[in-house]
């Protein structure tokens, strides 16, 4: 039996019409090839009832769903063996990706005739082409949920230079090199409008291509991530605008009056979007209660308004894939919707949905189609590609240069601005689309965008360390700050629960009139729902009303400072960052502020209903290791057992003192706890029991450390001898089974405190066979056993780590190197 089914055509999703029918045999109709004007071929019909299985002799393959589903699942594993496999080169998803379409398409295995009729049949690909296409429409409609654009009116002087000499000298020397080689072009590129759609394209950076690739690279929350952030948006803003102008161009060709139906189209679909639709996503945003995610049939009509525009731009003639991006501009980013949208969708999107669409790129990718043209004709636009490539590269750098930008910081920022990704390839496939351009230039667009974005990705990570600025060489600990002077705290907070807690440790450091603290307190919001992140100064500028629930927080900060008004300065801030990058908005302002200790909260969860389980938050346990790797100053990491949360008022009424204990086993860790402890030790309401631990006969003893702890612990006695709520015991012991021993002995539940050094420094013998029993490596061994509910006891314990200098760190780097 033979039936007649539609092949469609390898080109993009503008207008998805049957380009015809593919035949076998003649048609009925007569000796012509061409029905009602298509060319006609025919095969034999897939089974299309769902089989009994192989063993009943039945081939799931011959079944159009089955092969599918092996398609897909074949793209997924191969684009995720490329990201395994490239990882240490430094290649970023999309790279992996475009390869892994490749490879699977005509280029590679596609040129085994068995391969290809096995897993892509001529008579079924045509499912995972229409999948890509709606990944593709879902990609760019999540990138519009993302994407802020109030940073356009917001951006300085410096962005909105740097975009436009950024767009504007590449697409003027690729417009140059065009009219030159023009006589050598294809008929369809030759044309203006055509010449204007690719060199827009060539001079203009993408921000959904940006965003995932800074996010890989850790740079979100960098200065330089930031700027190219900013920059990507301007060039977007006038990216979008060129497009429909060279689109409208396109389609006056063939009659001046549709290049005005057009642009009507386009003015009044947007003016819907951004009226009627944009108040229709404020309503639901409204209705949803605060603190509540939103609802999810509103969730799920606004996915199916993503299919619902889609038809309507591709009716209209417009490009299928601009209706989901403009439909996610109007939604507002984060929190609630933005966010809901995000997280709802995203894993699928990038994980099922885009391998799909990279396969539908990677069958159309042909490298035997260019050898099997003349490079003549290659070469025009080869050359208009490179040339805009290049002087986008020097435009941005010259911008820089011009700002007074450091070199280093030029160069990152004009590579980030050189990337190329998702947006290209479906910009070549328009093309195609339109006939602008053959599959020979297809395949070499997508070559030029891989090859790009291959080389320049690692060159970033090279020439920018957003941790370089942190490390300093100037001492910012408390060991090393006099008391007689100002003391400055960065306090990061995740939640309400933390807010009390810092407070009361805060309150039993002593502030007081010859030593006031001046107070940076840092609210952490992990970044959902929006592709930028956000740093707001409260003195400065209002807090956005997605992140209202920061207003009991920050209350409960100003009536503490009005409580302590004298001995207590406190600078709010807010933070929307990504938990992976959440680190540099916390160095970055302390580095700024020149801020002398660090207090972060460990937030481990407790669960009692199923037996005392811990759950720890492993990305606030990221951002605590990579602040304690990278702080330019000392840290302190909070674990919370509660009790150290006490009203704001307790302090004017309290009767009885909190008892702290300092445990004390040598090291720059140890004596910049017992330095701290030494300032609570000035508080009415605090006592402070300092347990040292020494090793039997001095074994495992350093020298220089041994003399610098018996200088501070005897400096600490001599100041606080006479001192009644200061107690000074010594303990030695052998090994740390001893240590251990030892610590738990005092562990009489009467303490509210503990304060240990986290590692650097401690004799070795004091923690032996120790060290693989920790499992919360930013505690230390110590820190981590009185934390643990194996320990006992509900005292809260403060981990420090004094800073590490500059000059420190890269001998630990040279040390572990050479190990």
């Amino acid at each position: 039996m033979v039936r007649i089914f539609p092949i469609y055509r390898p080109h993009a999703p503008s207008g998805w019409q049957p380009y015809g029918f593919q035949t076998s045999v003649r048609a009925q109709t007569g000796d012509s090839d061409v029905y009602n004007g298509a060319p006609l071929i025919c095969r034999p019909t897939p089974h299309t009832d769902s089989p009994f299985g192989i063993f009943y002799g039945e081939n799931p393959l011959n079944d159009f769903f089955p092969l599918f589903l092996l398609e897909m699942s074949f793209v997924i594993v191969v684009t995720r063996l490329l990201r395994l496999l490239l990882r240490p080169l430094r290649q970023p998803r999309i790279v992996c990706e475009i390869l892994g379409g490749i490879i699977i398409g005509p280029s590679i295995l596609g040129r085994s005739k068995k391969f290809r009729e096995f897993v892509f049949p001529e008579n079924a690909d045509f499912l995972v082409k229409n999948i890509g296409i709606m990944g593709f429409m879902y990609f760019l409609f999540i990138s519009g949920v993302k994407m802020d654009i109030a940073l356009v009116t917001r951006s300085g002087k410096k962005q909105l230079s740097i975009a436009i000499m950024g767009v504007l000298l590449p697409f003027i020397t690729a417009n140059i090199v065009a009219l030159i080689m023009r006589k050598s072009m294809d008929k369809e590129l030759a044309k203006i409008s055509s010449l204007g759609a690719v060199t827009s394209s060539i001079a203009i950076t993408a921000f959904p291509v940006l965003y995932p690739i800074l996010k890989e690279l850790n740079l979100l929350s960098s200065e330089v991530g930031r700027m190219a952030l900013s920059t990507a948006l301007i060039s977007d803003a006038i990216g979008i605008n060129a497009v429909a102008a060279f689109e409208a161009a396109k389609q006056g060709e063939a009659n001046s009056i549709n290049a005005l139906w057009y642009m009507i189209s386009v003015i009044l679909l947007v003016g819907f979007m951004v009226t009627y639709i944009r108040k229709f996503m404020a309503w639901i945003i409204a209705k949803t209660p605060e603190g509540q995610s939103v609802d999810q049939a509103y969730v799920v009509f606004i996915f199916m308004s993503v299919l619902i525009i889609g038809f309507i731009t591709d009716t209209l003639g417009i490009a299928i894939l601009n209706g989901p991006l403009w439909l996610g501009l109007v939604i507002p980013d984060g929190p609630p919707l933005g966010a809901a949208l995000v997280e709802r969708s995203e894993a699928f999107v990038m994980d099922i949905l885009m391998p799909a669409s990279f396969a539908f790129v990677g069958l159309y990718t042909d490298f035997s189609s260019m050898s099997s043209v003349k490079w003549s004709t290659l070469q025009p636009l080869f050359a208009m590609v490179a040339t805009g490539y290049v002087v986008k590269f020097v435009a941005t750098l010259l911008g820089c240069l011009f700002f007074q930008f450091p070199l280093r910081d030029g160069v990152t920022l004009s590579l980030i601005m050189s990337l190329r990704g998702q947006v290209e390839l479906i910009l070549f496939i328009h093309w195609m689309d339109k006939k602008i351009i053959e599959q020979p230039s297809f395949t070499l667009m997508v070559l030029l965008t891989v090859t790009t974005t291959a080389i320049v990705t690692p060159l970033i990570s090279i020439v920018y360390d957003p941790t370089r600025p942190y490390m300093v060489n100037k001492r910012r600990t408390i060991q090393h700050t006099a008391q007689s002077t100002e003391l400055r705290i960065l306090v990061c907070i995740h939640d309400q629960e933390s807010v009390s807690a810092a407070i009361d440790l805060l309150e039993a450091t002593n502030p007081n009139l010859s030593s006031p603290f001046s107070i940076y307190a840092l609210r952490l919001v992990e970044l959902v729902g929006r592709a930028a992140p956000l740093f707001i100064d409260h003195e400065k500028q209002p807090e956005p009303s997605r992140y209202a629930d920061s207003d009991t927080i920050h209350n409960a900060l100003k009536r503490y400072e009005e409580i302590r008004r004298g001995f207590v300065k406190i600078h709010a801030f807010t933070a929307v960052a990504p938990k992976r990058t959440m680190y540099q908005d916390i160095c970055e302002l302390a580095l700024l502020n020149k801020a002398t200790f660090i207090i972060l909260p460990f937030n481990k969860e407790r669960i009692e209903k199923i037996g005392g389980t811990e759950l720890v938050r492993v990305g606030v346990r990221s951002v605590n290791s990579n602040v304690l790797a990278h702080a330019p100053c000392s840290v302190g990491v909070l674990v919370d057992k509660g009790h150290l949360r006490n009203p704001l008022m307790a302090y004017s009424y309290r009767h009885s003192i909190e008892r702290f204990a300092v445990l004390f086993l040598g090291g720059a860790d140890s004596r910049e706890a017992l330095a701290y402890a030494d300032r609570m030790a000035g508080n009415m309401d605090v006592s402070v029991t300092v347990i040292r631990f020494l090793s039997h006969n001095g074994e495992g003893d350093k020298e220089l450390e041994k003399k610098l702890d018996d200088g501070v612990v005897t400096s600490f006695w001599v100041k606080n001898e006479v001192n009644e709520r200061v107690v000074y015991r010594e303990i030695t012991v052998r090994n740390g089974a001893e240590t251990v021993a030892a610590i738990q002995a005092i562990n009489d539940e009467s303490y509210d405190l503990w304060i240990v050094g986290r590692k650097e420094g401690i004799n070795p013998f004091l923690l032996e066979g120790l060290e693989d029993w920790s499992e919360n490596h930013e505690l230390g061994v110590i820190g981590d056993y009185v934390a643990s509910d194996d320990f006992g006891g509900n005292a809260s314990v403060l981990v420090v780590q004094q800073q590490i200098l500059r000059e420190q760190k890269a001998n630990t780097l040279c040390a572990s190197f050479f190990k």
